[in-house]
């Protein structure tokens, strides 16, 4: 399912005519639509760590660049030695400057300004990062992207979500009843992502 496919859905609902091309047309209605798969994407994506957007990346030393597409650290021990040991994070500025400060052979990881720092710097060589992309969109071209290019463009995550959060957003703008169409989406998304998850 597409850009356009899936706000032609919405379309079906919502009794709107089917549009022929939604990206980069002047019709209010799709840069509505569009707006607003813009907005449920970046919801669906943020709410979950969806396979096909976890990515894993290697450091060579410390500091190491965090990568373009990083949004975030997947939760517990997304950093590891090249040894395979756990790599502790530290989340706070007045923490890291005592860590640093001490010796210590249980290596630690602290982000700051776009970058992985490790203490001792030497657990930096070879580390392994497992973060979240925030790219949720797959274009047709071009690989992966965090927002819309193209109507064929589609989404790394089910896209029968993107269809049930325009919806709701599309009938809220209106000031129409939206809070059943809101719960079906909250439903669908704790179910989409234990699919995900393989549960």
């Amino acid at each position: 399912m597409t850009l356009l496919s899936s706000i032609n859905e919405v379309c079906d609902v919502v009794s709107l005519d089917r549009f022929t091309s939604v990206y980069g047309s002047a019709n209010p209605n799709a840069q509505t639509m569009v707006a607003l798969a813009l907005e449920a994407g970046d919801e669906i994506a943020r709410r979950g760590d969806w396979q096909k957007m976890l990515k894993t990346a290697t450091a060579v030393s410390s500091p190491m660049t965090i990568p373009t597409d990083y949004e975030r650290m997947t939760p517990g021990g997304a950093v590891r030695t090249s040894a395979g040991d756990f790599v502790r994070p530290i989340t706070n500025s007045s923490q890291w400057a005592v860590i640093v400060g001490i010796p210590s052979t249980q290596p630690y990881f602290f982000i700051k300004a776009g970058q992985v720092l490790f203490s001792p710097a030497s657990a930096g060589a070879g580390a392994i990062v497992d973060y979240v992309s925030k790219n949720w969109i797959l274009k047709n071209v071009g690989g992966e992207a965090s927002t819309w290019s193209a109507d064929d463009d589609t989404t790394l995550f089910a896209e029968r979500l993107l269809v049930k959060g325009i919806l709701w957003r599309w009938k809220r703008q209106k000031g129409l009843p939206f809070d059943d169409n809101l719960a079906e989406f909250e439903a669908d998304l704790v179910q989409e992502l234990n699919a995900d998850r393989g549960a």
